[in-house]
C-alpha cells in the first residue's frame, strides 16, 4: 500500500493508469465482501464493476487517501445491499433450531472451517444482518434502516443466524465424526 497516496492523488485528476493500479490494489478485497452478500460470483464482480465506476467518478468526496479503503469498502458495502434488496426477496426465516454452542465455541470453530463455503449455505436474510452486524460492525437499529426491517426483526434475525451456525457446525462435526468412524 505503498503507493496508495500517489495513486489515490493521480486517480483524482482521472490519470488511468493510477485507476487501474488502485483497482488492482482493492479489487480482490472488494470483491470477496461483495460476494459475502450475493453469495453468487457473477453478480459480486457486477457490484464491484460498478462501485469502482461509482468511486472513480465521486473520487472527489473522498478527501483523504487513508481513509480511501473505508470509503470504497462503504461503496461495495451499500451496492451489495442494494443489488440483494432489488433483485431478491429475503427470506427473514422463523426456525427454531437447539443452542448447544456458546458463542465462543461458534468463533474457535468458524476458525477452523471455509467461511465461504458456510455463507454459501446460510439463508439471505442471516447472511445479511450477520454480516451487518459482525463484519460492518453495524448496530441493529442502523441494520434496521438499511434494510427497511424494524429493530426486532434484526435482533431476531442475528439471534437465528447464530443458531444456524450452531446447527452447521454440529451437522460438519456429526459428519466429520461418522467418516473417522468408517475408516476404523
Amino acid at each position: 500500500m505503498e503507493n496508495l497516496e500517489k495513486n489515490f492523488l493521480l486517480a483524482k485528476k482521472q490519470d488511468r493508469k493510477a485507476q487501474k493500479a488502485l483497482y488492482e490494489m482493492f479489487s480482490a478485497k472488494m470483491l470477496a465482501i461483495s460476494n459475502s452478500y450475493t453469495n453468487n460470483l457473477h453478480d459480486a464482480e457486477d457490484i464491484l464493476m460498478g462501485a469502482f465506476m461509482k468511486c472513480f467518478t465521486k473520487l472527489d468526496e473522498c478527501r483523504d487517501w487513508k481513509s480511501f479503503p473505508f470509503w470504497l469498502r462503504k461503496i461495495v458495502v451499500n451496492d451489495s445491499i442494494s443489488f440483494v434488496r432489488k433483485n431478491r426477496n429475503i427470506l427473514y426465516a422463523d426456525i427454531e433450531i437447539a443452542d448447544d454452542y456458546s458463542d465462543e465455541d461458534i468463533d474457535e470453530r468458524l476458525e477452523a472451517l471455509n467461511i465461504e463455503e458456510i455463507f454459501s449455505q446460510m439463508p439471505t436474510g442471516y447472511r445479511l444482518i450477520f454480516n451487518l452486524y459482525v463484519f460492518e460492525e453495524k448496530k441493529h437499529q442502523e441494520i434496521a434502516e438499511m434494510l427497511n426491517i424494524s429493530e426486532g426483526t434484526s435482533k431476531s434475525q442475528l439471534s437465528k443466524a447464530k443458531k444456524w451456525l450452531t446447527e452447521f457446525l454440529k451437522t460438519e462435526e456429526n459428519e466429520k465424526r461418522d467418516t473417522e468412524t468408517v475408516k476404523v
